[in-house]
């Protein structure tokens, strides 16, 4: 590892000569490669035959500090399908190639400490309930946009501001913007309160902006904390405005307590989450509640049939009470078993409210310090409700394989 390091950090100097000649530039490289392979059955949604893939994740980064307290960070991604070409020969191109991430820093080190970051760059916010990097996903996600953050012994305060789409760009016909302000108070040494503003806005049509425009306001509070061996966390948001043009008064609301024993090496966590639904789709204000850019895999079960809400409950909302469980008997292994039982929040006019059941159990051993493999195995017993809302129409079981290797 340490040569491939050596041979990455020579190239990239002598491609850039000027660089190496530079005595006040400290350089930092690194990377990842992680294959998964995966089999679903049904493969697609919501039925059908059981079939399987391998997709793969490659990352190649590299971070500079400059004199000044300036930051420099650029990672580069290619995220494929095994087999997708048919002969490598034959590709001129680059397509699957991206920026995933590309961003200054302009920062201070002192009390009360200051970043602004300018480009494309990750951002996570509280545990990633409504704005998160969706790190399970292969591609993951990155905004383009202008971060602010100050930090202090009282707490933190985030500023993001993204552009979403623009209608000048190549093939865009509509703007979008989304701004945020996250803060943390530190309210004592085992408990923190965070309060958020959230809005995002999107022009779909220019000839009738007023009929799918989008100006919705999320408003937040999540309280998390520690007593003894216990661990909590209550969050609740609302939602305001117009989404696509319709009134928007929707909520969630969430709520979990652990406990930790064995010595820090199992914990068992009861979890319940409701995000409101709509018992009519067709007035005119939507009571359904959006999950915006939030890390959802690790919410609402890893089988990921609740990927995309609303889309993935057609508007009926979600209730999902939950038990988890993690145990790591040694520090190569750790162990996760999840149990999830979901229901509609609002039935409407559908005769069963009832999703249905899913269990999460995965394994992974830590091989070093660079190299993680993990597998998992899921399966969701289906009620007449998946079938209802056209997800799902019948039981299904997910497995997969991953070999994680970063440095």
């Amino acid at each position: 590892m340490r040569l491939f390091r050596y041979m990455l950090s020579a190239l990239f100097l002598s491609t850039f000569p000027s660089l190496s000649a530079a005595q006040d530039v400290d350089f930092t490289l690194g990377g990842q490669v992680r294959p998964r392979y995966e089999y679903r059955s049904p493969f697609l949604f919501p039925e059908g035959d059981g079939d399987s893939f391998v997709s793969m994740r490659t990352r190649a980064n590299v971070g500079a500090s400059l004199e000044g307290n300036v930051g420099v960070f650029i990672q580069i991604q290619d995220v494929r399908v095994w087999g997708e070409e048919s002969s490598t020969l034959g590709d001129f191109g680059a397509n699957n190639l991206d920026l995933h991430q590309g961003y200054v820093d302009l920062k201070t080190e002192e009390e009360g400490k200051f970043l602004g970051r300018f480009g494309r760059q990750e951002v996570n916010f509280g545990g990633q309930r409504l704005i998160g990097a969706v790190g399970w996903t292969q591609q993951g996600r990155s905004f383009d946009g202008i971060r602010l953050a100050s930090e202090g012994k009282a707490g933190k305060i985030d500023v993001l501001v993204a552009q979403l789409r623009s209608s000048v760009a190549p093939d865009v016909d509509e703007d979008g913007e989304f701004l945020g302000g996250y803060g943390t108070l530190a309210a004592s040494e085992t408990q923190s309160v965070d309060g958020y503003w959230l809005y995002n806005h999107l022009d779909d049509d220019e000839d009738n902006p007023a009929d799918t425009q989008t100006d919705q306001h999320t408003l937040g509070v999540r309280w998390v904390g520690k007593a003894s061996d216990f661990v909590y966390r209550a969050e609740g948001s609302f939602q305001t405005g117009k989404r696509g043009g319709t009134d928007v008064s929707a909520f969630m609301l969430g709520a979990r307590l652990g406990y930790v024993f064995a010595n820090g090496k199992a914990d068992v966590t009861l979890w319940y989450d409701y995000l409101s639904g709509d018992d009519d789709l067709t007035d005119e204000e939507t009571k359904v509640f959006d999950t915006l850019f939030a890390t959802n895999h690790k919410f609402y079960g890893f089988a990921d049939v609740f990927l995309s809400i609303p889309l993935h409950t057609s508007g009926r909302g979600l209730q999902d009470l939950s038990i988890k469980g993690t145990w790591k008997p040694t520090g190569m292994w750790r162990f996760l078993l999840h149990f999830h039982s979901f229901h509609m929040a609002s039935k409407g006019d559908e005769p069963d409210g009832h999703f249905g059941e899913e269990i999460d159990i995965v394994g992974v051993w830590k091989h070093s310090k660079h190299v993680d493999v993990s597998v998992g195995f899921s399966y969701i017993w289906q009620a007449d409700g998946l079938a209802g809302v056209g997800r799902l129409n019948e039981d299904m079981s997910w497995v997969y394989v991953m070999l994680d290797v970063k440095f």
